[in-house]
């Protein structure tokens, strides 16, 4: 009979089978009119079929259970016995029991009929960017035929988007978010290209976990947990991918690494660490790139955001700022625009009390005695606590400089020495005003404007709930600060710090004010609110 069996086998039908999401031992496995055999530890099974085969038994003890093969295409056949498929990193697939891991032109080949009906009609709804209609057709591919064709993850990206962005709560974007996460784990399993789907998925991570359209934003623990998993994505993506990797996911990968440290989650050293492979990576693109768009994408975008973020963390101390720049300074002590660039990036780290800062600053205002290098000299006289002469040179670069982003941090400097050197509290608002009105995008205006409001309060004039009142205006300026990349995790520490000094909810109730009004704050302040505890 085994003779038989074999001579006549045209299919040899193989796959795990599974109890409760482990693969299983001492399951027979039968195929109609084939072979049979028992699985060991690994729970792999291969069976001899005929081409007549109507269904798989999977016996364990005494209970039995049958895969249908009529209709099905492929060979390979995963089946749970109880409980459901694992994918991999230990999700589970939404369908159990029954996947279908045949390609595309083995699908077309079989003529599935149920793979190509479903196929119909999700690709004609998704066309249409009907992608409610398209959903239910797109979902039954999904799980029984995670393997057919790469669309299946292209399209389904564009699913949950559209899922995610037309949510009515957190909850329910967190839920589509969490699926959408599954989708990239599910894609590397069945067509690989780990490294740039894990750079994918930490970049669509990021993107909907800090949305600022969020009902509420994330806070404490939540962020960390945030910025955690999405650094653990970006940083696996980029060892795998090294110069392949693409620009963006170099920015994001530096952004939650300052995040992290910022956060109290990674030490100073590993930020400069990832700082120095992410610049030396960018500089491969741009040397080895054929692709002019990615290479002006990392020489314009990428690699300054890197110096920019890496200088202003706090991770960068200035002695390792200075090992790194000073031999590039002694090369290029003639040219103008280098030296601007490297005092820019001191300057953000604020390393301006070092020697090379001073000699590079009296250089550069001897080889162009221009805005930026009057400012660079500010910055030496502050240093030098000769604020007089400090603010002669703030006037005489905001007064040369023709560049609004440029002159916007001119302001916002000028504004913190009046607010921490002088007490001016007013100068420091105006001055801060004027650098946003400059560059709506300078996030640090927002903060110097919370921090000016929040050392106010006490010497503000009235009553408690009318001091306390100052802080609802604070925080307002905290929140469109926290939109800044560069002001993020500190505008939502101050958010959390100073929500606690907000109005008693009693006594604001006596007062009568409602929750959700108007309030004005007076005095030299001068502005509109709104009440909120």
């Amino acid at each position: 009979m085994v003779g038989i069996t074999t001579a006549q086998a045209q299919r040899v039908i193989k796959g795990t089978v599974y109890i409760d999401g482990e693969p299983a031992a001492g399951i027979t496995v039968e195929a109609h009119k084939g072979g049979e055999m028992m699985t060991s530890f690994d729970g792999k099974y291969e069976v001899e079929a005929d081409e007549k085969s109507k269904y798989i038994r999977f016996t364990f003890i005494d209970e039995s259970k049958k895969l249908d093969l009529e209709g099905k295409s492929g060979d390979v056949f995963d089946f749970a016995f109880s409980g459901s498929l694992p994918s991999e990193g230990g999700d589970v697939e939404e369908e159990s029991g029954d996947v279908n891991l045949s390609t595309l032109d083995e699908l077309m080949k079989a003529q599935d009929k149920d793979f190509l009906n479903e196929l119909s009609l999700y690709t004609e709804f998704y066309k249409q960017q009907d992608y409610k209609s398209a959903i239910p057709h797109w979902q039954k591919l999904y799980n029984k035929y995670p393997k057919s064709t790469m669309n299946l993850y292209i399209h389904g990206s564009k699913i949950y988007e559209y899922q995610i962005e037309n949510a009515k709560t957190d909850a329910e974007r967190d839920k589509y978010i969490d699926l959408y996460m599954k989708l990239y784990d599910k894609r590397m399993k069945h067509f690989g290209d780990r490294g740039n789907v894990l750079g994918r998925k930490g970049t669509s991570w990021l993107k909907f976990k800090l949305d600022q359209n969020r009902d509420k934003a994330p806070e404490g623990e939540a962020l960390k947990a945030i910025h955690k998993s999405a650094y653990e994505w970006l940083s696996e993506s980029v060892k795998l991918q090294g110069d392949q990797t693409e620009p963006p996911v170099l920015l994001l990968y530096m952004q939650t690494t300052v995040a992290l440290f910022k956060l109290g989650e990674l030490p100073k050293e590993q930020v400069v660490k990832n700082y120095e492979e992410a610049t030396s990576l960018a500089n491969a693109i741009v040397e080895a790139n054929e692709d002019a768009d990615k290479v002006k994408l990392t020489q314009e975008t990428v690699i300054p955001y890197i110096e920019n973020i890496f200088g202003k963390s706090g991770a960068a101390d200035c002695e390792a700022l200075v090992n790194i720049y000073e031999p590039q300074y002694r090369e290029n002590s003639n040219d103008a625009d280098f030296i601007k660039s490297m005092l820019r990036r001191l300057g953000r780290a604020n390393c301006t009390e070092t020697e090379l800062f001073g000699i590079a600053t009296e250089r550069l205002y001897e080889l162009d005695p221009s805005a930026e290098a009057a400012f660079n000299m500010a910055r030496r006289f502050l240093k030098k606590d000769d604020v007089d002469k400090a603010r002669e040179y703030y006037q005489m670069a905001i007064d040369q400089e023709t560049d609004d982003k440029l002159k916007a941090t001119y302001h916002y400097e000028r504004g913190l020495v009046r607010f921490s050197k002088d007490g001016n509290y007013a100068g420091a608002r105006n001055d801060a005003r004027i650098a946003l009105q400059l560059d709506p995008d300078l996030c640090d205006a927002n903060m110097l404007i919370g921090n000016i409001y929040v050392a106010a309060s006490q010497k503000f004039q009235g009553s408690a709930i009318e001091k306390s009142a100052v802080f609802w205006l604070a925080c307002d300026y905290f929140a469109k600060a926290r939109r800044g990349e560069d002001c993020a995790i500190d505008a939502a520490e101050n958010l959390r710090k100073y929500k606690a000094y907000f109005p008693n909810k009693e006594e604001a109730f006596m007062e009568g004010l409602q929750e959700g009004s108007t309030y004005h704050v007076g005095g030299w302040i001068n502005e509109n609110t709104k009440v909120r505890f």
